[in-house]
């Protein structure tokens, strides 16, 4: 997998507690930052599907037939 480097900036507290794990656990910071984000992305593909899940049975967001969309583009299954 590709790496990207990225300069990110903390609260100092969130800082040293980072530091302190990273010493605990024999694991770069890089590993835990990385781990932490994996979580809460996937923490926050739950809200999102929770959100879009509220707005169809509200009526705000309208869903289409599978079917439907296939015919309008012109997609035969």
């Amino acid at each position: 997998m590709a790496t990207t480097k990225k300069l990110i900036s903390m609260d100092r507290e969130l800082a040293e507690e980072l530091s302190t794990l990273s010493k605990l656990l024999g694991i770069s910071q890089s590993e835990i930052v990385e781990k932490a984000l994996d979580f809460y992305f996937d923490y926050l593909d739950l809200k999102v599907a929770e959100k879009i899940s509220r707005e169809v049975e509200e009526g705000k967001m309208k869903v289409y037939d599978a079917e439907e969309v296939f015919r309008e583009l012109g997609i035969d299954v």
